[in-house]
């Protein structure tokens, strides 16, 4: 996953940078949508998702069960109902193991190459 959660940059993003960083297609976000409430992108008077890091953090919750833990989506939509602070809290843990992992890869192919 390439969600980058230090670039604050920007205040709105549009569909197509969101569905990159998390690699996904913009078609899979718009069905997101649909299903989970809580994401909810502004729209502007054409139609176009501008989203917010608030919603970018909605999807990455989704993004996190459905993805990354292989839930089904009635079982994910289960998890944010009963209980969603600690669905973000392993979402989080998660994600922050996943880039250890990356970086103790990226250290262990430096050490090949001494």
């Amino acid at each position: 996953m390439a969600y980058n959660p230090n670039k604050e940059l920007k205040k709105y993003y549009g569909i197509s940078e969101v569905a990159e960083q998390f690699n996904v297609a913009e078609s899979l976000l718009r069905f997101w949508e649909r299903e989970f409430p809580n994401i909810s992108p502004k729209k502007s008077g054409r139609g176009i998702r501008q989203y917010t890091k608030e919603d970018i953090e909605e999807i990455r919750l989704v993004y996190n069960l459905l993805k990354v833990r292989g839930m089904k989506i009635a079982a994910a939509k289960q998890v944010l109902s009963k209980n969603k602070k600690a669905a973000s809290d392993a979402s989080e843990i998660i994600e922050r193991l996943q880039n250890i992992k990356t970086e103790l890869q990226e250290i262990s192919r430096e050490l090949k190459e001494l």
